[in-house]
């Protein structure tokens, strides 16, 4: 780990998605990690480009916390052109992995950090995910855990929308509409707009 993992962290949810998000795709994410942060939920994603990188970028910006989970060693910042963001994320938030220093961001180990990603939010929102997208092989682990799994909608002749509009018509994601939809989750079932700072942690 590098940075701080803060007891307010376990008020945390995932926000994933695909790598190539359409103008829409940008637009929510940015619109549901500012919600998350400015109300004092840390925001927990991958680093990777696209709705991962959004995610963390809004949530510093609305002055909230956020972490990240890598697929490779503490030490490789990957992507590389996300330096000035990794620092940034040590600074109000953590970077975290499982794997040793030194190890590649190999393609086998994203899947498997993905679990880690939703064993430390109370629930992950998926925007924007294709048919075959990671974020949907990994969404089992989220309904493995216990834990809340949303999707946003998306047009129906969008191919980056596809695995969402899916999940969502089988019954295994629950539509949101509005940040209000993931606030009244069976784990976030309560009021979570006290001023930032001002909650103690989930109790079991």
């Amino acid at each position: 780990m590098r940075g701080e993992i803060l007891p307010r962290d376990e008020w945390a949810v995932a926000v994933v998605g695909t790598r190539n998000p359409s103008h829409y795709g940008k637009e929510v994410v940015d619109q549901i990690a500012r919600d998350l942060a400015g109300n004092g939920i840390t925001v927990i994603s991958g680093l990777a480009q696209g709705i991962d990188s959004l995610a963390h970028c809004a949530a510093l910006e609305a002055g909230g916390r956020t972490m990240a989970v890598l697929g490779c060693g503490i030490d490789i910042i990957y992507p590389p052109e996300h330096t000035k963001l990794v620092q940034a994320i040590i600074e109000e938030g953590a970077l975290v992995t499982e794997y040793p220093l030194g190890t590649p961001p190999e393609g086998g180990n994203f899947p498997p950090r993905n679990r880690i990603i939703s064993g430390l939010a109370l629930g992950r929102v998926i925007v924007e995910a294709g048919e075959r997208s990671g974020a949907l092989i990994t969404a089992d682990y989220t309904l493995e855990q216990g834990r809340e799994l949303f999707a946003v909608p998306g047009k129906i002749v969008a191919r980056k929308s596809r695995g969402t509009n899916r999940l969502i018509q089988e019954g295994g994601a629950k539509l949101i509409l509005s940040v209000e939809d993931i606030y009244g989750g069976v784990e976030l079932n309560y009021d979570r707009r006290a001023p930032r700072g001002a909650r103690d942690p989930p109790r079991e």
